[in-house]
């Protein structure tokens, strides 16, 4: 096979269960993607800032399909900007108040935005996922360029999930489409903007088609992603619909799957990946 781009999830995926990655590994594994001009793109729901500061060293030199593919980053040049319109916006806010127990981010450009009066303990969570993290008395006193609404339901298990998610797309039909993004997470994207989306939009730009691609993933935020490229990977912490629609599977987020896969495409030998394990 001739993989010519790599496209991996952050939470879940890429990052083990503390937010990390072994990090001598892929430095070797990027420099050897760079030889074979294999490209690398990071996929995920996360703010574009907080996704930088990860690959902190190589930052410029990679490309991000951000908040979910609302914002495409190629190096340092922003090849795309979604947008909700501010008359959904508004449509949006009065329906997630009917909802007391739960709690939202809003995301746009600038930042992301969170209510003043928000929880402390949710505050500081949201802080680890959006660097540029705003507090506002009301959504509406927010003017910037808004493209997804992050929802952390009440609960950690899929519980909350499970009876929010159905609720949203019924009350949000044809205006945003919620989708899971990991825990007890709903991501509110715009209709036909997600991941496959974003990484389309780099692909033209490189000419390389999908049959070239390798994609990873663990939620429902990657399944329109993962179902793009020839050679998609569910990760083993994975959920089953994700299982459900990759052509390949591989050990979990806490077992490097992602990294064992890549050391695999770029046909490394076994003695060199087993200096990492």
């Amino acid at each position: 096979m001739k993989i010519k781009l790599i496209a991996a999830d952050m939470d879940g995926t890429f990052l083990d269960e503390k937010k990390s990655y072994n990090q001598e590994w892929f430095k070797r594994l990027y420099a050897l993607m760079k030889v074979k001009n294999v490209r690398f793109v990071v996929a995920s729901g996360n703010q574009y800032y907080k996704l930088k500061s990860i690959f902190e060293e190589i930052q410029d030199e990679l490309a991000y399909v951000a908040e979910n593919g609302a914002y495409v980053i190629d190096g340092t040049e922003v090849l795309f900007t979604g947008e909700i319109p501010p008359d959904h916006v508004r449509l949006i806010v009065e329906k997630l108040n009917q909802y007391e127990d739960i709690s939202a981010v809003m995301c746009g450009v600038d930042g992301a935005y969170v209510l003043e009066s928000s929880s402390a303990e949710f505050y500081n969570l949201m802080c680890q996922y959006y660097p540029r993290l705003k507090k506002v008395n009301a959504f509406g006193q927010v003017n910037d360029q808004i493209f997804k609404f992050a929802i952390i339901t009440p609960d950690i298990s899929t519980e909350g999930v499970e009876k929010y998610l159905p609720l949203l797309m019924k009350e949000l039909n044809g205006i945003v489409d919620p989708v899971t993004s990991g825990h007890s997470c709903i991501d509110l994207i715009i209709p036909g903007c997600h991941k496959a989306s974003g990484l389309e939009r780099l692909l033209e730009r490189y000419g390389i088609q999908p049959d070239e691609c390798a994609a990873f993933g663990d939620s429902g935020n990657d399944i329109e992603m993962l179902k793009l490229c020839k050679y998609s990977y569910a990760m083993e912490n994975a959920s089953p619909e994700v299982k459900a629609v990759v052509n390949y599977h591989t050990v979990s987020n806490n077992e490097h799957g992602v990294l064992k896969v890549i050391s695999s495409l770029l046909e490394e030998t076994e003695e060199q990946v087993s200096q990492y394990l």
